[in-house]
């Protein structure tokens, strides 16, 4: 049985910057880059126009917010300014460690998480002592489709050899993770069952 964990929200509690495109202006200007007056609008736009459920990386998005504007900014400085903008307390959620090497008893585990922010999951997995727990970690960063997309539960399903409709998905947001219903597998909602009951749950499963 293979089962895929959301990181945010079900296995670690984070405390990011209230304003995200404020933060992100901040670790620019530190980089020397002349930030519009007009950033906050420019940063909600749509630069990219990526497909229905595809993943735009978040430098990305920075980068043609800024030529929008006509500002540059050289090199790799909207990444670099992007992953100090995002550089979280993590706190990881009581039950997690017990819940995934629970998991690893039945079969393999991974990571199934939507993020954008290059860097995050393995800083965040290395922060809440979760690294090295894991058979395979997909981000939509990484395979370029967010949940509910079918892709990105194809590309965690396929990490770990096999399909979506043999997955266990463990989340917080029906919206998204629950994604994994529709490709044929199992969705396991951390609000309604805790971390804890997860090993029962488990063994209950056929």
């Amino acid at each position: 049985m293979a089962v895929t964990f959301d990181l945010f929200g079900t296995l670690v509690d984070v405390e990011t910057a209230p304003d995200p495109a404020e933060a992100v202006a901040r670790e620019l200007e530190s980089r020397g880059v002349a930030v519009p007056d007009d950033w906050h609008a420019a940063y909600r736009e749509d630069h990219v126009g990526a497909p229905d459920g595809a993943e735009t990386p978040l430098p990305a998005h920075v980068a043609r917010a800024l030529a929008s504007r006509d500002v540059d900014a050289p090199g790799n400085t909207p990444r670099h300014a992007v992953v100090a903008a995002f550089d979280p307390e993590v706190t990881r959620r009581d039950g997690a460690l017990a819940a995934v090497r629970a998991a690893a008893e039945h079969g393999p585990v991974g990571i199934l998480s939507n993020c954008s922010v290059p860097e995050l999951v393995p800083r965040t997995l290395i922060r809440a002592g979760l690294r090295g727990e894991f058979d395979a970690v997909t981000t939509s960063i990484g395979c370029g489709w967010r949940k509910p997309h079918a892709e990105a539960f194809a590309e965690a399903a396929a990490s770990l050899d096999c399909t979506a409709a043999d997955l266990t998905h463990v989340g917080d947001d029906p919206r998204t993770d629950g994604g994994i219903e529709d490709c044929g597998g199992r969705f396991v909602d951390v609000t309604e069952t805790p971390l804890s009951d997860l090993e029962r749950l488990l063994e209950a499963q056929p």
